[in-house]
């Protein structure tokens, strides 16, 4: 869909789907973030207190930057991002330039949720704990790998 069909889309559908929320507007960036923490709490100790340092930062869209960055056709084909250092590439000894973050990107989110009917939490957790790999250092084919094993 073009951007301003997939916009019209997006509003229509957010306004009529009710939510497990118990509201029929489409969630906002603090609901999605109260998702994030929530699946966040879920994680083991061991893993979670490697975590203590990183970011999650909900925002609609992608930044032009990243757009430009990463070729995207369009802003909605990104769910979410990892940006920082792997925990297998950071030193003891290394000033850290900047906090790693994962951004996730609501109004993707949301249309992708719209068009597959997945419910919103289980999106919203595994677009995270996807981009948790990436902070752990895994590639996309190692969690393709792991998340083939799981079946």
């Amino acid at each position: 869909l073009k951007s301003r069909k997939r916009l019209q889309l997006i509003e229509i559908c957010s306004k009529l789907r009710p939510m497990a929320m118990g509201n029929s507007m489409a969630p906002t960036l603090a609901e999605i973030e109260d998702m994030a923490r929530a699946t966040l709490g879920r994680i083991p100790p061991p893993l979670r207190q490697q975590l203590t340092d990183l970011v999650i930062q909900v925002v609609d869209f992608p930044d032009d930057e990243t757009i430009r960055t990463l070729a995207l056709n369009t802003p909605y084909d990104l769910l979410g991002m990892y940006s920082g250092v792997s925990l297998e590439r950071k030193s003891v000894t290394a000033v850290p330039e900047d906090v790693d973050i994962i951004f996730l990107y609501r109004r993707p989110l949301l249309e992708y949720w719209i068009e597959c009917g997945e419910e919103l939490k289980n999106l919203v957790r595994h677009v995270l704990i996807h981009e948790i790999g990436h902070h752990f250092g895994f590639s996309d084919a190692d969690m393709a790998a792991i998340e083939d094993s799981r079946d």
